[in-house]
């Protein structure tokens, strides 16, 4: 059976990677984007993008640069899970969803556990904004103060406010409760902020990291942030190492710019300024988020994942299907990821090499 689909029909891989290269040939500003992929196609897909003088976004980039962009900007706090796991007494959950971004996340700190400084005592845990019967974990008491997406800003706000003793415009039932968690947090030995940039607004996380400076003047306080999906942090620390630069980056000039209006995926397709589209997700097969179907369009994904419309070439999935560096989430790390489920499917590299190899000799370099 073949790994590889024109609009839905069956090709074989050798005519898929021929007809890959022309339509990447052809194009004046092709785009490279989605970059759901370990570390060596993230490094192979730049790496195209670069030869064919176009960009390359990821398709959780907007979590990864609400992070970056409190960093670039105002500086952060921030800590392993391994080093949470050992040392908080107090945990501060912020946003809805969190085990919906990591799953595994309150093993790995270990919520149910005795702290390091108190003995029997257990880590404190807070809690803002969950979603409905979404703080529950057994053997955990996990205090929560409500806020919806909405409010979350201005919940978060009146606490940080409270931590520095200024005023808060809240009912007198909210203001006590706000009261409780800034005393908690102000006689916390180490605590440690989590939250995923996803769905939050980067004043969120510059708030929530004001308010982290503002605790380490007279305690120990820290966070650990959830990354973006499909490979999201591995590709970001990826390209700073290649071109200086996250994603949402172009060459067009022949050297690699950063911006992250001009070179965003789904502006570049919907405003016809990329006319030829190389969409990688490897992971789950996430479907683009573009508009517009005009645009001529290469996917590589899981098998069962081809799209209708446009050139499909089936690859592996990384770290099940094949040895992989990825970025893992638990020790805030590279690591190599054995195949659990190995297959007779390209890597995402190996399918872009392959790829690469038709290109005609005249193909800039």
């Amino acid at each position: 059976m073949s790994n590889a689909t024109l609009d839905g029909k069956s090709i074989s891989s050798e005519d898929a990677y021929e007809q890959a290269a022309k339509i990447l040939q052809e194009a004046s500003f092709p785009l490279v984007a989605g970059l759901g992929a370990d570390v060596a196609g993230a490094q192979a897909a730049i790496l195209l993008a670069e030869r064919l003088r176009g960009a390359f976004d990821h398709l959780a980039s907007r979590d990864s640069l609400t992070d970056l962009e409190v960093l670039r900007s105002a500086g952060v706090f921030v800590t392993t899970p391994n080093e949470a796991r050992v040392r908080a007494d107090l945990v501060l959950l912020v946003g809805p969803g969190l085990q919906s971004y990591w799953p595994g996340i309150f093993d790995r700190l270990a919520l149910d556990k005795e702290t390091i400084h108190g003995g029997t005592s257990k880590r404190r845990v807070l809690w803002i904004g969950p979603k409905r019967n979404e703080a529950k974990l057994d053997g955990v008491e996990i205090e929560t103060i409500a806020a919806t997406e909405q409010d979350l800003a201005g919940v978060l706000g009146a606490l940080r406010a409270r931590v520095g003793g200024r005023p808060a415009a809240l009912a007198p039932a909210a203001l006590k409760k706000i009261d409780a968690a800034a005393e908690a947090l102000r006689a916390a030995r180490f605590g440690v902020a989590v939250w995923a940039a996803a769905g939050l607004d980067p004043l969120i996380v510059e708030m929530l990291q004001g308010m982290i400076a503002d605790l380490n003047v007279t305690t120990r306080f820290t966070g650990v942030p959830i990354g973006g999906r499909s490979g999201a942090t591995g590709v970001l620390q990826a390209s700073a190492w290649m071109t200086g630069f996250p994603p949402r980056t172009g060459f067009g000039r022949g050297y690699p710019e950063h911006d992250t209006w001009r070179f965003e995926a789904s502006r570049l397709v919907d405003s016809g300024e990329a006319d030829a589209a190389l969409w990688i997700s490897a992971y789950d097969g996430e479907a683009p988020p573009w508009e517009s179907d005009d645009i001529p369009l290469i996917t590589l994904g899981p098998p069962g994942s081809a799209p209708k419309r446009g050139l499909f070439i089936a690859v592996g999935k990384p770290g099940e299907n094949y040895d992989a560096v990825e970025f893992a989430q638990e020790t805030s790390s590279l690591v190599l990821r054995r195949a659990g489920a190995p297959a007779e499917l390209p890597t995402v590299a190996e399918a872009i090499a392959a790829i690469s190899a038709k290109f005609s000799e005249d193909l800039p370099c």
